[in-house]
């Protein structure tokens, strides 16, 4: 038997054969037409590991008979590429894969641009980075960028299946016999990826008993072939991002399921410090001054969370963004915040009055600072009608309040009888 691995082996020959990525290999698939008017262009394709972005470079060579060849951008030379350009002088088109494009440097791009240019390499790129963040410009205008998805539950028990019932790339030779539960393990915890199912199912049949010449894999086998799953959680990577985005965004659309199952995917990372900073900024940005209180008390948990540790500090935690889903939201404080920035990255700034300048210390009197201005604390309600605002901002309004708490009506009232005695005085 040979020593490639079992996801290696049933890789698809042809595009018919692979499971799933219908949006790109299906009946209406553009990576289907090319194929089929052998039309290929360079492309990129992205996505998590394991599902399918060399399966699919190798098929598309099985179903157009052009060659085929694999690199990595950061083990292989920049002289191993000169080869298969030669190659492809020599023989007519060839399809080069090149694993991990987003690290490839700059001799090695410069070397194989002028040959895409030509149509002799047909380029397909693979990367798990995103590669609008990742890539080069100057590779990336040149190739069509596909994105890979997971795969289902479904499409993993098909490719486990196959692998089972296949005589000759497969498993079948070893009449496994597998329980229910031990494939519904590999097909849900292995996170659609195709790939850790299929080596972790290979290494359950070939380390179980054989018994009346059967293989026996049950729920235990799978457990241990298979460690926990296949759960994403590079913190450096694009689904660390894209989970604390839906994390946050599930809080202001007061989704508290939603927000509970991104906190539990960040819990599970073991990424306290994300945890905490994106909810200490959406009690204040998504929250805000609908319920300003509620910055408090997201502190009090954060800190309780970071005293107790995990798995302790989920309490706190889920307390915390149950009451964020659930409170009324106000984004008033940032957008006038942002408002002002706005105006003073504009050189919108003017001149600060002069009875609003400093006053203390000699001389200011000669300079006509600090005089005239009115101490609110002298008048009745802590208040007197002055311009604050320089004369070229002095009609500006940054704040907006929002009407989805009593909190911030009462602002709004208080915020309208001001502005009212300000024109007044105007």
């Amino acid at each position: 038997m040979t020593n490639e691995p079992l996801a290696s082996r049933m890789r698809p020959n042809t595009i018919d054969e692979i499971i799933s990525q219908d949006h790109l290999v299906g009946t209406k698939g553009i990576i289907r037409r090319m194929v089929e008017t052998k039309r290929l262009s360079s492309m990129i394709f992205y996505g998590p590991p394991g599902i399918g972005k060399t399966s699919i470079a190798k098929a598309i060579s099985g179903s157009t008979q052009f060659k085929f060849r694999q690199l990595n951008a950061v083990t292989n030379t920049k002289k191993d590429m000169q080869l298969i350009v030669e190659e492809a002088k020599m023989s007519g088109q060839v399809i080069l894969l090149l694993d991990e494009i987003h690290r490839l440097d700059k001799a090695k791009q410069d070397f194989l641009l002028p040959h895409l240019e030509n149509g002799k390499i047909v380029l397909i790129g693979a990367t798990t980075s995103n590669p609008y963040h990742a890539i080069n410009p100057a590779i990336r205008s040149r190739a069509q960028i596909f994105e890979l998805y997971p795969l289902n539950e479904d499409d993993v028990k098909l490719s486990l299946e196959r692998a089972l019932n296949d005589e000759e790339r497969g498993l079948a030779s070893f009449n496994p016999i597998i329980d229910k539960d031990a494939m519904n393990y590999f097909t849900t915890q292995s996170q659609g990826d195709v790939r850790s199912a299929l080596n972790a199912l290979e290494l359950a049949v070939l380390s179980s008993e054989v018994t009346d010449n059967q293989r026996h894999i049950t729920l235990e086998d799978a457990k241990d072939c298979l460690q926990k799953g296949a759960f994403v959680s590079d913190k450096d990577g694009d689904m660390h991002y894209d989970v604390m985005s839906a994390f946050q965004k599930s809080i202001r659309g007061s989704d508290v399921n939603a927000a509970l199952h991104y906190l539990a995917r960040l819990i599970e990372a073991g990424d306290l410090p994300t945890i905490v900073r994106r909810l200490l900024v959406i009690s204040y940005e998504d929250v805000g001054l609908a319920s300003p209180g509620a910055g408090q008390r997201t502190l009090a948990a954060i800190e309780s969370a970071e005293r107790l540790g995990f798995p302790e500090a989920r309490i706190p935690l889920s307390q915390a963004v149950i009451e964020l889903c659930l409170s009324p939201k106000s984004n008033s404080g940032i957008t006038a915040i942002d408002a002002a920035l706005s105006d003073i990255r504009k050189g919108h700034v003017g001149q600060i009055p002069d009875y609003l300048k400093d006053g203390h210390y000699s001389g200011a009197k000669e300079l006509g600072r600090a005089i005239g201005y009115k101490y609110p604390h002298n008048y009745e309600n802590g208040f007197i009608s002055q311009q604050y605002l320089p004369d070229k901002l002095k009609n500006k309004i940054y704040y907006t309040p929002k009407m989805t708490s009593k909190t911030e009506q009462q602002f709004k009232t208080i915020f309208e009888n001001i502005n009212k005695a300000q024109q007044k005085n105007k």
